[in-house]
């Protein structure tokens, strides 16, 4: 079975798929070995590794090849965070397939105004295309891949611009009407009130996606009892995780002095080196270096 495959089924199936978010290969490979079905190739996580505002300023080409080193680093299907899809329906024509080449087994697209506003602000400008434009761009991304096993998921806003629930679900059909595979529902509310009366209101035959970033206290279990949910992501643990970690670690560092206190915590350079992929370059370097 391939990538693809593995994810459609999971969606078919109906058992809920689990998506870890990654801004590089090793964080990709350690939410692999945690037992995580798939990894969310995440725009926020990686304009964060870069640094910037996550608001269209990195290029298409970067995001492009850390999707591309993330899918061959990994055996789970991939699912990338294409923001808006870098333009309109003639641009995500012509992205969608360099998504698919790249080994990426779904691509995640989202009905807002490019440049896009990060959604996890509070006063971000949440600006949202006209339904039958962000149409054409689903129907555009669905035309454009070569294996139908390949997920196209739409991102619907309205909740995170205050539009409300019935625009939300409007959207939400229109877009499944144009060809999107499974719809991603986002909100930032600190309870799962909103997202829960979306999903229990939602009359549409695709599954859907939630990201319990801003509201944790849901469980897989409760999520997956909703019956109507086929994939969860998580969405920025990945970065929160490694800047609260490297911010811990370099302050107790400064602090002592040195590194004799902090070293024992930490991972073993062994450990590094393994995860590197060292014993598969050494049965190589075994076999053909002459």
């Amino acid at each position: 079975m391939t990538k693809n495959q593995a994810l459609r089924a999971a969606l078919d199936s109906g058992r809920l798929f689990t998506a870890m978010a990654a801004h590089n290969p090793l964080v990709a490979k350690l939410a692999e070995q945690a037992g995580f079905g798939g990894i969310w190739g995440s725009g926020f996580e990686l304009s964060a590794s870069y640094a910037v505002p996550d608001a269209n300023i990195l290029s298409m080409s970067t995001h492009l090849e850390m999707m591309r080193a993330i899918a061959s680093t990994v055996s789970i299907p991939l699912i990338a965070d294409i923001d808006t899809g870098f333009g309109n329906a003639v641009n995500v024509h012509y992205v969608v397939p360099q998504y698919e080449a790249a080994g990426a087994s779904a691509i995640v697209m989202e009905d807002k105004t490019f440049p896009k506003d990060t959604s996890l602000r509070t006063d971000g400008r949440q600006e949202l295309v006209r339904i039958e434009e962000f149409q054409g761009k689903i129907a555009a991304a669905s035309a454009a891949r070569a294996d139908r096993d390949f997920v196209v998921i739409a991102r619907v806003e309205a909740l995170i611009a205050g539009l409300g629930q019935q625009e939300a679900v409007r959207r939400g059909q229109a877009y499944e009407e144009a060809g999107a595979d499974a719809i991603l529902i986002h909100s930032r509310q600190k309870t799962p009130d909103e997202i829960l009366a979306f999903v229990k209101s939602w009359p549409g035959k695709v599954p859907l996606v939630l990201v319990p970033t801003a509201y944790p206290q849901l469980t897989e279990a409760d999520i997956a009892a909703l019956s109507k949910v086929g994939i969860v992501i998580y969405g920025n643990h990945a970065i929160r995780a490694a800047v609260g970690a490297v911010r811990e670690v370099f302050a107790r560092i400064r602090r002592d002095g040195g590194i004799r206190e902090v070293d024992a915590a930490l991972p073993s350079v062994k450990e590094i080196i393994e995860l590197q992929g060292d014993e598969r370059m050494r049965a190589v370097e075994a076999r053909y270096l002459k």
